[in-house]
C-alpha cells in the first residue's frame, strides 16, 4: 500500500517526484528515423540490407505488418521490419534491440515473430530450384564455367544453427555431436550463391544424409523431375545417380581431376554459408528463442533476405570492418564443418557409383 499523499493542484513537481520514487512513471520511448538519418553505408552496416532492398521487401510484407489503428504509439511497418533486421544483424537480447529501436522488449518479441512469418509466406517466390529446361540449362552452364563440371544445377550441404535448449523430454535430440544444441539446416545453392532450397526443421543430432533422404528435393529427383541433372555434395552423403560425391582415395590422374573439379565447384556452398552468416550473424552466434516455429521462421526468412540482397548486388566484403573477422570466420568454419566428411550416414548406391565412374571415364578422361 502506498502512503497517503496530500496532493495540491500546484504541486506538479512533487507529484512527478513521488511517482518516480514509487516506480510508477510510464515508459516513454524515443524513436529515431534511421532510414533518413543514416547514410547508405551506415544503414547497411546496422541493418544488413540496402535502403533499396528494404523498400522492396517492405512493399511485399507491409500489409501483414500494418496496425489496425495508429494509436498509442504503434510501430510502423518500416520500424517493425528494421527491428527484425537489427535483431538478425546483432544476435542481441530483445532488451538491447528494443533500446536501439525505441520499444519494449515484449514488443520486439512480437515483431520478430510477426515479421519472420510474413517473410516466410513469400518463400516460394525467392527460394526455388529451376523449374524449366531453360532454367536448368542456364544453371548448368553457370556451374560449368566454375570448374568444367557438367550438368550441375545445385550444391547441397547442411550447417548447424545454434539454439537454446528447448527443455522437455526431447531436448537432447537437439544436441549435436559437438555437444551444443542446434538445428541441422539443409541448404541448396546455385553458382551465384543464391539459396534455391532450405530445410530448417531437423534437430542437431540428425545426419546430413537423413535430412536429404527425407526431403521433398530427394523425392523430386527420385521421380526424375530433374532428368540428367546433378547435385554435388560432400562425402557425408551417399553417392546417388543424381548426387555425386568426391572420391575418398583417388588412384589415377583422371580421378584426381574429377576430385579437383568437384571440390572447386562445391566450394560455392561453403562460401554461401559464409556470406549468409556474415550478413546475418544471428545464424553464426545462435538464436536465443524458445518457440521452435519462430526459430524455423527466422532461419528461413534470413535465407529469403539473403537472396533479395543478391538480387540487389549487395556485397559483404569489407562492409563490416568493426567486427573481429578472425573470430567470426572461425565461428563460421566450426559451424559449417561440424559433421565432417568421415561421418558417413548411408552407404553408396550402386547406380550412384556407376554414374560417377561413367562420368570420370567418359568425360574427365577426355579433358
Amino acid at each position: 500500500m502506498f502512503p497517503l499523499l496530500l496532493i495540491f493542484l500546484d504541486d506538479d513537481d512533487e507529484i512527478e517526484r513521488d511517482f518516480i520514487s514509487f516506480g510508477l512513471p510510464r515508459q516513454i520511448y524515443t524513436r529515431s528515423n534511421y532510414f533518413l538519418t543514416l547514410d547508405e553505408i551506415g544503414f547497411q552496416r546496422r541493418f544488413r540490407l540496402t535502403k533499396e532492398a528494404v523498400l522492396f521487401t517492405l512493399d511485399l510484407i507491409e500489409e501483414d505488418l500494418e496496425h489496425p489503428t495508429d494509436l498509442n504509439g504503434s510501430m510502423s511497418p518500416l520500424n517493425q521490419f528494421l527491428t527484425f533486421l537489427r535483431f538478425c544483424a546483432t544476435a542481441k537480447h530483445f532488451i538491447s534491440v528494443g533500446d536501439y529501436m525505441g520499444c519494449h522488449l515484449s514488443t520486439v518479441c512480437r515483431i520478430v515473430r510477426r515479421v519472420a512469418r510474413a517473410i516466410c509466406f513469400r518463400c516460394k517466390h525467392f527460394i526455388r530450384l529451376p523449374q524449366t529446361e531453360a532454367q536448368m540449362s542456364e544453371e548448368a552452364n553457370n556451374f560449368y564455367n566454375v570448374a568444367k563440371f557438367p550438368r550441375v544445377i545445385g550444391l547441397i550441404d547442411c550447417t548447424h544453427i545454434k539454439i537454446q535448449s528447448l527443455g522437455g523430454d526431447n531436448a537432447e535430440v537437439f544436441r549435436n555431436r559437438k555437444g551444443f544444441f542446434s538445428l541441422n539446416v539443409q541448404v541448396i545453392c546455385n553458382a551465384s550463391l543464391s539459396i534455391t532450397n532450405v530445410v530448417a526443421r531437423w534437430p542437431g543430432s540428425t545426419h546430413d544424409a537423413t535430412v536429404f533422404i527425407n526431403s521433398r528435393v530427394h523425392a523430386e529427383f527420385e521421380s526424375r523431375k530433374y532428368t540428367n541433372y546433378l547435385l554435388l555434395g560432400d562425402s557425408g552423403y551417399p553417392a546417388l545417380k543424381y548426387l555425386l560425391t568426391p572420391l575418398l582415395n583417388p588412384h589415377s590422374e583422371i580421378e584426381q581431376l574429377y576430385n579437383e573439379s568437384h571440390i572447386r565447384t562445391r566450394n560455392g556452398i561453403e562460401r554461401c554459408f559464409g556470406v549468409l552468416k556474415r550478413r546475418f550473424p544471428i545464424l553464426a552466434y545462435g538464436i536465443r528463442l524458445k518457440n521452435m516455429d519462430t526459430i524455423m521462421a527466422v532461419i528461413t526468412s534470413t535465407c529469403i533476405l539473403h537472396n533479395i540482397a543478391i538480387m540487389f548486388n549487395e556485397d559483404t566484403i569489407n562492409l563490416y570492418p568493426e567486427e573481429n573477422a578472425m573470430n567470426f570466420e572461425l565461428l563460421i568454419h566450426n559451424a559449417n564443418n561440424i559433421n565432417g566428411n568421415d561421418n558417413r550416414g548411408h552407404e553408396d548406391d550402386v547406380n550412384g557409383v556407376n554414374q560417377r565412374s561413367h562420368l570420370i571415364n567418359n568425360y574427365f578422361g577426355r579433358l
